[in-house]
């Protein structure tokens, strides 16, 4: 019913030859009841993205398509999707329930039907206590759950979440995406949701989009995105801490850096300029005279369960996550660092593209 293809989409602002291309031929199948995350930094496109498919921005060339429908010329009201934005946009004047059954009764839906929908979805999204109260007397949290109530009495085919959680505390953010993704479980609605939080979009996504100045970096589960990811940009984005990058020149087993050489114990994929990852995570730090690549420590934070420790490659930054119980370097030592050819990526280092 509410499957979404985007076929080489392309958004332009103004006319040639002085336009201003911002979407760059996007092409994407999201199926039916699928909940996918357009996730990349602030100017990346994916908000424009977002408002084509909702008939919010005109298309400059390619293919929107909703339910096997072509939606290019179609009115927003008549694509049959449901928008939550990061500004609640609420009515200050209306109870609760009137915010929610706002769009019903403009689309004059029965009183009985409307009544029915909005107790459905404050159930739902355990708003049932405050649908007498005004927006004013509820919490951040408590508005965007009353923000997407409207969006559920819709019924949509398809519903578009643009930063819908930005506004919300950290602890506020962590609640609202569970009640999302419960959301998603229970009504198996097609979902688009852009978010420039990596953490949210690892734990909410089905699939994710990254989105890099207007290009489809790569399109994948979090789980592929993350072990695999297709070029040096997803690498850097998706992860937090970001994958630590050396660029360097490869040469049989041995990878030479500006600052250092650094033995491999396997060689890499070619000869020449490449670019070697290895997230925080999957780098083993050994103390001073251990078998590995040196590295010497400039700064540790300390996490609660974990550490990481801050150092330089050669003349390049570093990263390593260290479990807690385990004994710190001291700041200003040389250790050794130890990363498995299993979690070593290359890339091209003039294309950025996996090896």
């Amino acid at each position: 019913m509410g499957a979404i293809s985007i076929r080489d989409v392309v958004k332009r602002y103004g006319k040639e030859p002085k336009a201003n291309q911002v979407i760059h031929g996007v092409n994407a199948e999201i199926a039916d009841g699928e909940f996918v995350v357009i996730v990349g930094p602030s100017g990346c496109g994916k908000s424009t993205l977002l408002r084509m498919v909702a008939g919010l921005e005109e298309i400059s060339g390619g293919q929107i398509s909703i339910a096997g429908k072509v939606v290019n010329d179609v009115e927003p009201s008549e694509r049959d999707i449901a928008m939550v934005f990061q500004n609640y946009a609420l009515y200050p004047h209306m109870s609760v329930f009137d915010n929610m059954a706002y769009g019903l009764k403009i689309a004059k839906v029965p009183v009985a039907e409307i009544k029915a929908r909005v107790d459905k979805a404050a159930a739902i999204l355990q708003l049932a206590p405050y649908l007498a109260r005004k927006p004013r007397e509820l919490s951040g949290g408590q508005r965007q759950r009353v923000a997407m109530g409207r969006a559920i009495v819709r019924q949509p085919q398809v519903f578009l979440f643009d930063e819908p959680l930005s506004n919300l505390d950290a602890k506020l953010r962590a609640q609202t995406r569970l009640e999302i993704q419960k959301l998603h479980r229970e009504l198996g609605v097609t979902s688009l949701f852009v978010t420039h939080d990596q953490v949210e979009a690892m734990t909410l996504g089905q699939r994710l989009i990254v989105m890099n100045a207007g290009h489809m970096e790569q399109i994948g589960t979090p789980e592929a995105v993350y072990g695999m990811p297709a070029t040096t940009f997803v690498a850097g984005f998706i992860g937090s801490p970001p994958m630590n990058l050396l660029r360097g020149h490869a040469e049989g087993q041995t990878f030479k850096v500006e600052g250092a050489t650094l033995a491999l114990s396997q060689a890499a994929p070619r000869a020449g300029e490449l670019m070697l990852g290895l997230r925080p995570e999957h780098a083993e730090l050994r103390m001073a005279n251990g078998a590995g690549w040196p590295m010497t420590v400039e700064m540790i934070e300390m996490l609660g369960a974990e550490r990481l420790v801050h150092g330089r490659v050669g003349s390049t930054l570093f990263t390593v996550r260290q479990d807690s119980t385990l004994t710190p370097p001291s700041i200003g030592a040389t250790v050794a660092l130890h990363g498995a050819p299993a979690h070593l990526h290359w890339f091209d280092a003039a294309t950025q593209k996996r090896l």
